[in-house]
């Protein structure tokens, strides 16, 4: 073998065979899919997936959905779900009692009234800043504001341009816990709050 020959083994593009080493692989896309979304900490986007192991998007959707209903009519421990537009394996929800015996003793860290509150709020009516949030609920919500930051379920979305105030919305971690893919999958709130419309009341009166 010549010189050159070692040189165009090495400079090679390393990704031109990369499908057929997925296909070569004891599972094949399948079986690659599994294991990168074995060791991945958020959801990530099929597009991401498909570009990675160079397989074509459709593909890739395809076969992670079929995953998707092979492990529920199983009945496994874990799942695979699409959250936040991306994909993720998660528990079962039906093991969140063992879960949490496991690694909590039973013992469930949970957000206090007022920041379910404050979130629902956020979450309805945003980008939205602290004082208007106050002003719906009535009280000051500084230091709830504060703990929903720094447990990474909602963000700073710019500013309001007439105030100049902080406007704040949910983040993608928010839409994983709670198990839906984008907010428009958030329930309906007025079978909740009969008081809804009071809010575009107060909005439309300057009050917030």
């Amino acid at each position: 073998m010549s010189v050159d020959d070692l040189d165009a083994g090495v400079t090679a593009d390393p990704g031109a065979d990369l499908a057929l080493e997925v296909d070569d692989l004891p599972g094949g896309l399948r079986g690659a899919l599994e294991a990168v979304l074995m060791v991945v900490d958020e959801p990530v986007p099929a597009v991401l997936l498909a570009s990675a192991l160079e397989r074509p998007v459709e593909e890739v959707e395809s076969t992670l959905r079929a995953i998707e209903e092979e492990y529920a009519a199983s009945s496994r421990g874990f799942t695979l779900r699409r959250v936040a537009s991306g994909w993720r394996v998660y528990s079962r929800s039906d093991y969140a009692a063992v879960i949490a015996r496991f690694l909590l003793d039973g013992q469930q860290a949970k957000l206090s009234q007022a920041s379910l509150e404050t979130l629902a709020v956020i979450a309805y009516r945003q980008p939205i800043s602290r004082s208007r949030v106050s002003a719906v609920r009535g009280v000051n919500v500084d230091g709830v504001v504060r703990t929903l930051l720094s447990r990474g379920l909602i963000e700073e979305m710019g500013q309001d341009e007439e105030s100049t105030a902080t406007l704040y919305g949910t983040t993608d971690f928010f839409l994983e816990r709670l198990g839906v893919d984008t907010l428009d999958d958030l329930p309906a709130l007025a079978p909740y709050l009969p008081e809804v419309d009071a809010l575009d009341e107060i909005a439309e009166q300057g009050r917030w």
